[in-house]
């Protein structure tokens, strides 16, 4: 094993340099509905380089803990939302740039009800569910040309609870 990966709470101080945590926090930016709604308005950006937002569902197997990660990938013609369709915690897996290759990565777990939406290049983890149904909507670019990068890491590290 690479080393072990310590899992922490996902926040959005903590992962602000990976993308936008999307959360009910606070009081809502309307009341919409007949007075029956808070809509908490564009919490996220989504960014891509051409093509259009699109909708699609995914219905991921879930892992368990310890997980072995051997892989990050990124999207570099656009950003992309995982929300989840249960309430159940999920975990997030993302790493910082080095010139173009992932560094040391990082991993977070969602409290039940949190979103994120990866930064367009961001190296991130699979989508990695941790109980079933691991069914997700995903929203990200829809569009011609390549928009995956993988990279293997030599040796794998071994994510693990804090």
């Amino acid at each position: 094993m690479n080393g072990r990966i310590v899992i922490s709470p996902l926040t959005a101080e903590a992962f602000a340099a990976f993308g936008d945590v999307i959360e009910v926090a606070g009081d809502p930016d309307n009341i919409i509905n007949q007075g029956q709604c808070g809509r908490y308005h564009d919490r996220a950006r989504l960014d891509f380089s051409d093509g259009q937002a699109g909708i699609s569902l995914f219905n991921a197997n879930p892992r368990s803990l310890p997980y072995p990660l051997d892989m990050v990938e990124r999207h570099p013609e656009g950003s992309q939302a995982f929300v989840p369709m249960t309430h159940q915690p999920f975990l997030v897996v993302v790493a910082p740039d080095e010139g173009g290759r992932p560094g040391r990565p990082q991993a977070f777990v969602t409290k039940p009800g949190q979103v994120v939406n990866y930064h367009r290049g961001t190296w991130h983890g699979v989508l990695t569910p941790l109980h079933g149904p691991g069914l997700f909507a995903v929203i990200d670019r829809i569009g011609q040309g390549d928009n995956l990068e993988e990279f293997w890491f030599d040796t794998p590290y071994e994510v693990v609870e804090g």
